[in-house]
């Protein structure tokens, strides 16, 4: 089984050689390569210790990305390479790091630290593919399988956890049973785990071909995390525009909408506030009037606990709260919204109602998938004929008020924004003459 070896890693593994120590592409770069996939980068494993390296590489530049943990960093060509020793990792005692780190000559010792067969597979072009757990024929079957006890390797890392599902989603792989059954009896260690590393997996995650399964299947995994998801597990919506439990619509929701993280979070949460909205009719069924604003609530405190972003907290709260808006491609109502929202973010609220449609029963699909089309329409043409919906495009601002004698700031502001609203509503050209004339009589001039 050959690999091709990128120009620079060849040249950094020969050097290794040459210097007389062994050396290996390792890790992820293997996995992807053996998948015909691109790696996103080269690590290397070497039996030369951190100080040989540094002798080896004394010509590039070179800085520690821990020396102590066996890694030296070197960059060639602007690329940074990770160069470690082959090491035996000491006890875990915080379910994240070992005590501490031996270095072998062994690579198979190496190896057998890892995660996952399919990430404890090395590869040089001397020695060819380094491969002792079986991960290619694991890659063969598509499965995820941890290297060892699996309980043992979560319970030194139990970011393990999140990783073993992440590559189910984004690779579309099965978890072995075996391991599986780790993941859900070693779930509870999820909370020794740092947030910012659970939500950078998670992340990715929810971006995975197979997203939708494994939301599903690991549930009860998520809820470590993110208990609030758990009121909706088996919530039945008793609603004729509804055919799915509100867990199910959630996870199909997302799969229906573009695979980048605020859309796919956005879709995670938006129909979180259900429960809290319910109100039912003698009969039985169910209405949700207003349940967009207990979402956005309960999405802002979650978000924010899990230590996102705060532009991408406010974008995503701002597509829920407006996710429910019933729009028939008025131009006026889209206006004002995209005042409220801007353009970029009701590109998106397009993108999160058409997911939530698809994601319902068929009851009014045609009518709903027809307002939808007059909408994608009539904001294209706002769009592509640059309508004005905001205070920059007014063709008058506060100076021109001022020359016209109006000098008090709240009475510009109150005036512009008049004049917005009746542009925004077709019933006022967007014209300076006609925006002057019409300040005069708001003013009485």
């Amino acid at each position: 089984m050959k690999i091709k070896l990128p120009v620079d890693v060849r040249m950094i593994i020969n050097k290794i050689e040459k210097a007389g120590f062994s050396a290996y592409a390792v890790g992820g770069c293997v996995r992807d390569s053996l998948l015909q996939k691109e790696p996103q980068d080269w690590d290397i494993c070497t039996n030369a210790l951190p100080n040989d390296i540094l002798i080896i590489f004394a010509d590039f530049h070179t800085f520690d990305a821990g020396i102590k943990h066996g890694t030296v960093s070197v960059v060639v060509n602007s690329v940074v390479y990770e160069i470690t020793t082959f090491r035996i990792d000491g006890e875990y005692f915080d379910n994240r790091h070992p005590e501490k780190v031996e270095f072998t000559d062994d690579l198979v010792t190496d190896l057998s630290r890892r995660d996952f067969t399919v990430n404890a597979m090395a590869y040089s072009e001397r020695t060819g593919l380094v491969d002792p757990f079986d991960g290619a024929y694991d890659l063969e079957l598509m499965a995820i399988r941890c290297v060892g006890n699996p309980v043992q390797r979560f319970n030194e890392d139990a970011l393990r956890i999140m990783r073993a599902l992440r590559f189910a989603s984004c690779y579309n792989m099965a978890i072995e049973k075996h391991t599986a059954n780790a993941v859900f009896e070693c779930r509870k260690l999820l909370h020794n785990i740092a947030t910012e590393r659970i939500t950078t997996e998670f992340n990715k995650l929810v971006c995975g071909e197979s997203c939708e399964y494994i939301l599903r299947r690991f549930r009860d995994v998520f809820a470590q995390f993110l208990p609030e998801i758990t009121i909706m597990f088996g919530y039945e919506q008793h609603n004729i525009h509804h055919n799915k439990t509100l867990w199910r619509h959630t996870t199909c929701a997302m799969t229906n909408i573009a695979p980048e993280p605020l859309l796919r979070v956005t879709m995670l949460l938006h129909d979180l506030g259900k429960p809290m909205a319910c109100k039912r009719d003698p009969d039985g069924t169910a209405h949700f009037k207003g349940h967009q604003k207990f979402s956005a609530v309960m999405a802002e405190q979650i978000l924010e606990r899990m230590k996102y972003p705060r532009e991408f907290i406010d974008d995503c709260v701002t597509l829920i709260t407006y996710h429910d808006v019933r729009f028939t491609g008025d131009k006026p109502q889209i206006r004002r919204l995209m005042n409220k929202i801007g353009e970029e973010n009701f590109r998106r609220l397009l993108k999160v109602q058409y997911a939530d449609m698809l994601a319902q029963s068929m009851y009014k699909r045609d009518e709903k998938l027809r307002n939808y089309k007059l909408t994608c329409k009539a904001f294209d043409e706002i769009v592509r004929e640059k309508d004005c919906f905001t205070l920059k495009q007014l063709e008058i601002d506060g100076h021109d008020l001022i020359k016209m004698g109006i000098t008090d700031g709240r009475q510009i502001g109150c005036t512009l924004k008049k004049l917005l609203s009746l542009v925004m509503d077709d019933r006022l050209e967007n014209t300076n003459s006609a925006l002057m004339q019409k300040a005069r009589e708001l003013n009485n001039l």
